[in-house]
Order: structure tokens, then sequence, then C-alpha cells
């Protein structure tokens, strides 16, 4: 295989079988005595998809993170949405949230094991966050943990090649829509490639590490943690890994170096962070009585991703459900004489159908506009959303459910709409589509709040959560 092969969804078939004991009894008793607070950054809301019964910030405050260190919870997540930022503003961000990050530890004499939680199709701020973070907390000079793999939305890492699947193809990340968007973009599915033109040219691919199938499900925990052992300061690891016990085996081994002192810059996908807070599948899904108010009125939707994966999905679910769609034009919100007509335009149409007792979907026009740059693309992202938030924060109605879809629109509306401080994280609502308890600081005190991310899902994934709430 090569970077640029794309392979049938059965080669998974082939590889060797997993590693055949369940270790997360033991990472969960190595947890449980430790001296750490995991603390989960997390670049958009979506991060949250494979965890439950966790805290979620939307502040940091040097009070809120004391508070969290100290409490009863193994992690929590602070949500930074530096996604939706240009890179130098994602930078200070980092700078921020790692100054207060290390007064909290030094005050309450906790250690903090930092994970930075990033889009699982390779898209975001890397290296530069995670540098500014480092700096800050004085570990500039620990190697990048690599580990973008996530299950539940199809993303495979196998011989240093990271593929996403689509249908019954496992098709190199490279070669799918998310590596030609407007801010993140890049050329390469290999890993090794990839980090040395996301570095510049700073660590060579020929110096990356990796560590392979083989290593995790034939050496087990004991093969890796010697792997581990020696990546060298300043350079990076990438992880090789198709199924969650290929998590357990790494994670095994990272608690095993760690405890030798041994540390690391992580960057990972968001199931990564189940197996590393010790948690598993267990649960199931939430019910319709866990994911809806009692309000009589309609349940509302709020679509702000335009990858096609969510084109996709919005039009199926128009096609297969009696949902009352509203669409925003985006050209309008673009243009500073027509906004705020058609911001009351949406939110007038919107209300009636909620308080009708109709599911409302309101979606911004699926024809994607773009600027001139990175910076310019984000700005033109920031005016929908920012839109999007005006629209959501007037109507006066409380929906009997909110699913927002894409990782800056619902961190927005969490934020900025909602007034989102602190919520616990429940379960999720599909795979990988997770699901808040919203805090009594909020809009509305103890409703849940769907997280949709815009990468997730088949083409009828919206369509199965109308049909389960409705």
């Amino acid at each position: 295989m090569n970077e640029t092969s794309v392979i049938d969804i059965d080669f998974l078939k082939t590889l060797p079988p997993d590693w055949a004991t369940s270790l997360l009894p033991e990472i969960r008793r190595e947890i449980s005595r430790s001296d750490y607070k995991i603390i989960v950054l997390d670049d958009d809301p979506t991060g949250t998809q494979t965890a439950r019964d966790l805290p979620v910030l939307t502040t940091w405050t040097i009070e809120a993170l004391e508070s969290e260190l100290k409490g009863a919870y193994p992690a929590f997540f602070i949500l930074t949405n530096s996604r939706s930022l240009p890179r130098d503003e994602a930078c200070e961000l980092a700078r921020e949230i790692g100054n207060a990050i290390r007064t909290a530890t030094e005050t309450t004499g906790v250690r903090a094991v930092i994970i930075s939680r990033s889009d699982s199709t390779l898209r975001g701020h890397f290296p530069a966050e995670v540098d500014e973070t480092a700096r800050t907390i004085g570990k500039q000079d620990l190697p990048y943990l690599v580990i973008p793999f996530f299950l539940e939305g199809g993303r495979y890492t196998i011989n240093d090649i990271h593929y996403v699947r689509e249908g019954k193809q496992l098709v190199p990340a490279a070669q799918t829509p998310f590596a030609r968007d407007a801010a993140f973009g890049f050329s390469h599915s290999d890993l090794k490639k990839y980090i040395e033109e996301k570095t510049a040219g700073a660590i060579r691919a020929a110096d990356v590490r990796s560590i392979s199938i083989d290593d995790i499900r034939k050496g087990g925990p004991d093969r890796v943690a010697e792997l581990l052992s020696r990546v060298y300061p300043a350079k990076a690891c990438c992880v090789n890994a198709a199924s969650y016990r290929d998590m357990e085996v790494l994670v095994a081994a990272l608690i095993a170096v760690e405890k030798q002192g041994k540390e690391f810059l992580y960057r990972t996908a968001a199931s990564f962070v189940r197996t590393r807070t010790g948690l598993d599948e267990t649960g199931g899904l939430l019910s319709k009585d866990e994911l809806i108010s009692g309000s009589e009125n309609g349940g509302l939707f709020v679509i702000g991703s335009y990858v096609a994966k969510t084109t996709s999905q919005v039009n199926t679910l128009f096609e297969q459900t009696d949902i009352t769609p509203v669409e925003v034009n985006v050209r309008q919100l673009l243009d500073t004489d027509n906004r705020q007509a058609e911001i009351r335009r949406i939110t007038d149409t919107a209300s009636e159908i909620l308080e009708s007792g109709r599911d409302a979907a309101i979606y911004t026009s699926r024809e994607l506009v773009t600027g001139a740059d990175a910076a310019s693309s984000l700005e033109i992202g920031q005016t929908v959303s920012d839109s999007l938030i005006e629209i959501v924060r007037s109507i006066k109605a409380q929906p009997r459910y909110l699913v927002a879809k894409g990782g800056i629109t619902s961190s927005d509306v969490a934020t900025k709409a909602l007034g989102v401080r602190r919520a616990m994280i429940i379960g999720q609502a599909l795979p990988g589509v997770p699901a808040w308890k919203l805090g009594e600081e909020t809009r509305y005190p103890g409703m849940t709040y769907i997280i949709f991310p815009g990468n997730v899902g088949d083409a009828d994934a919206l369509v199965q959560i109308q049909r389960n709430l409705s």
C-alpha cells in the first residue's frame, strides 16, 4: 500500500487479531490511584463524542480549574473552540489556558496530564497551539504523540497511512474533501510526511517513529512501552490503530512509561481520550426520554457545517422526514446591508414553526463561500456562526430538543446562545454524537444539548436523530 491507494474495508479482516486480554480493568485501577488529573483541551465540542459522566468547561478561570482539579472526576474537558480562530489567536488562547492550568496545578498541588484533542481528519492548528501550551507549562522539549484513530467516525491508521471510511472503502485522508479545507488543508496521508509538512520540515519524516499494528497486536504493552521509551525529545511518534483494543494496549504502555518519567505532547482524536480516561462502551446510546425536555414546542436543528457529508445528511433529512426546512442565505449574511433582515426572517419563521409544535431545521445555504486565504475563510465562517447565534438567541420558545450540527456551530450555540459555562457529558445520541446536560447558569437549565459533528455519520444520520426524538 502507498499513501494514495484506496483499500476495501475488508482489508481490516486481514490484520493480526486484537491483543487477547482486555486491559481496561488495569487502566482504571491505575487511574483511580494516580496523583494526576487528565485535562482534555478540545478545539471544538465534538471531542466529547466518546465520553460520558465527565464535566466540560467553556471557561478556564483559575477558580474553575482548581475546583475540577480538586473534584472527584478523573478527567475534564476544556472547550477551547480554537479551530474557529486564526492561527495567531489560537496560539494566544493556548498561552492563556496554559497559564491558567499552570497556576491552578501549582496552587492545588495536583499534576495534570494534558491532551490536545482535535479533528480525526487531521485539520486544526497543529503543531502551533500544542507548542504554545507546552511552552507555557515548561514542557516545550517533549515529543509529539499523534493518534488520529477514531473508530466511531471510521478513521483508521494502518502502515502509517491515515484513512477515512467512505461506504465500503478506506480512502487516504489527503484524498478526501477534509484535506482541501480552506484553513487547514494538507497534502499527505502518511502521518510521517504529514508531521514533516505541518512542522515545515522542523521534524523530518525520516525522524518520526511509529508504532505499528504488529507492535500493538503481537508485541502488546511491553513492546509498545519499549518503543515509546525510545522516542527522542522534540521529535514525534505516530500510532497505528484500528480498534479500541489497540487503544487499550497503547494506554497501558503509556501509563507504564509515564511512571518512569516519560512524557509526551498528545495530539489525538476522541477514541484515545475514551480509553485514556478509563471508559468503555457500556451504557449504550441515550434514550429518547434522556434527550428531550417536557416542552410542547417542536424540536430544533441548527446546521452550520458545510462539509460534503453534512450536505448529504441534510438532503436526506428533508427527503425522508416531515421536518420543516428553514434555509439561511449565507450571501445575505455576508452583505452588511442585508444581514439583519435575513436574521429577522429566519428567527420569525423558525419561532412560528416551533410554537406550532413542529420540528424545524435551520441550515445554512449549501454553497461554500470562501475567502482569498485561510484567515479570511475563518472570518467568513465566524460571521456565519455569529449570525446563527443571534438567530438562536432571538428564538423565544424553548425547543423540545436542540441539535447543533458542526463543530464551530455547536460551540458557539453552547457558549454564546445558551450561556454554558459547565456541563456534564451524559453520553451519545448516536455513535460519535455527544449529548450534554446543561447547567443552572444556562438559558435552558437541565436541557439536553446534542452536538452532531460535521464529519460523522452515514447519509441518514440526521434522519435517525429526528425519528428517535419525534
